[in-house]
């Protein structure tokens, strides 16, 4: 039997991608050559560094990133203080022209932020007339300081409304909406993007965070002449954040537009999980700043096999898949209660387990010291599964649904004499 072709190719703002797997505008979509050297690896699209028209002088703060490494684990985390492209508008419309012209199968995005109403109009319209397929409005860059700029747009609903009319009303491409994380709810930004005729958002930009403090001087990474700054945070540490995101404007029936999804993707399974949770397009920085342009093959192969394994040959069924299941706390099931199980013969006697179990769970593992294993006592096990969580051995412990008779031990209640001198403490 002939093998299904599988066919990545996506269509999003009625824009054909030849896969989900985009340059997200940052530093690695900083020229031509750099965008020429990812579309030969293999990535189909790119929002390209954020243009700027040159009213505005953009000088890039000198460190402008830092790592945020967490034990032995490398770049967890990205902090950085990068402005938006410092190169003359020219030279960055001439590389547009060139990619257009060299790759006319790849998706250019012109990503584009202006200081007021009539400069968004001219680099949308200077974008369109020198290629670009579609726009994406930076509402969200979280290190600029002028106001009507970055972030300050994207938690300014009226300016979100504003700036979108206007590009809409200069441009017949489609138009994206990148919004910030750095607010509690994106759905309502996102509306007011919609109002002023957005065809897509993009979501997310970087979380304002801080990654480090030098011991020795106190002031936070990158030091910049002296000085820290609270600055976008990027990378697998922010994922959660931008999966939550995703999600949540997904769910939002008034919303209803496509999206691009971003925020700490480096394996097909990230971008599997954000495609799950709705995202068309994917779009990557922080995985390309640690492995190079070359993760892109991994995606491929790595998407392609898991729909190959599951019979499926067309991306765009994968869509949301996941968002039937995903429901408010209040829909849980909780007369279905379960507990961990071990397959004590794989233990390797480390006592992870029961250091963790005892403080900070049920205190439901009993220990033989003798043969260093651990031993289950069942109806003391809260199921928090804290346990597999730090055992080094993959797959040793697992979870265990309980039929509906089994019930939980009671916590203990503290000793007579102990409640009676508390509560005679609390009478004096």
């Amino acid at each position: 039997m002939a093998k299904k072709q599988i066919d990545l190719s996506i269509d999003f703002c009625g824009v054909k991608f030849n896969n989900p797997f985009l340059l997200s505008s940052s530093p690695v979509s900083n020229s031509a050559e750099m965008v020429a050297e990812a579309f030969e690896a293999g990535w189909s699209g790119v929002a390209f560094k954020t243009l700027n028209s040159d009213r505005v002088r953009i000088v890039h703060p000198s460190p402008r990133m830092n790592p945020y490494h967490y034990g032995s684990k490398r770049l967890v985390g990205l902090q950085n203080v990068e402005q938006i492209s410092d190169r003359p508008l020219k030279d960055n419309l001439l590389d547009f022209l060139y990619l257009k012209k060299n790759y006319p199968d790849r998706v250019l995005i012109s990503s584009i932020m202006g200081f007021s109403n009539e400069e968004w109009a001219y680099l949308a319209k200077a974008s369109e007339d020198n290629g670009a397929d579609m726009l994406e409005l930076n509402f969200s860059c979280p290190h600029m300081t002028i106001e009507g700029s970055g972030h300050k747009v994207g938690q300014a609903n009226h300016l979100i409304e504003k700036f979108t009319e206007t590009v809409k009303k200069a441009v017949s491409i489609p138009v994206l909406a990148k919004m910030t994380p750095n607010i509690t709810d994106m759905t309502e930004p996102a509306l007011y993007a919609k109002q002023g005729g957005a065809d897509a958002i993009a979501a997310i930009n970087t979380v304002r965070g801080i990654s480090q403090i030098g011991l020795d001087d106190w002031t936070a990474r990158p030091k910049v002449t002296g000085v820290g700054a609270i600055s976008g945070t990027s990378g697998p540490a922010v994922k959660p954040i931008g999966l939550r995101f995703i999600a949540d404007l997904a769910k939002c029936e008034q919303l209803g537009l496509p999206l691009s999804g971003q925020g700490g993707i480096e394996t097909w399974i990230d971008a599997l999980e954000y495609m799950l949770l709705g995202s068309t397009t994917v779009q990557v920085t922080t995985g390309i700043i640690h492995y190079g342009y070359r993760i892109v093959e991994d995606m491929i192969e790595g998407l392609s096999d898991y729909m190959a394994e599951r019979d499926m040959t067309r991306v765009a069924d994968l869509v949301g898949k996941a968002l039937p299941n995903l429901q408010d706390t209040d829909k849980f099931d909780l007369d279905r209660q379960g507990t961990a199980q071990y397959d004590i013969d794989r233990c390797i006697g480390c006592g992870q387990c029961l250091i963790v179990c005892n403080d900070s769970a049920g205190q439901a593992l009993e220990w033989d010291a003798e043969k260093r294993r651990p031993s289950l006592i069942e109806d003391k096990c809260l199921s928090c599964m804290v346990c597999s969580f730090v055992c080094p051995v993959s797959g040793l412990i697992t979870y265990k649904e309980q039929p509906k008779t089994w019930q939980r031990q009671e916590t203990e209640v503290m000793g007579k004499d102990l409640e009676d001198q508390l509560k005679l403490e609390a009478c004096k």
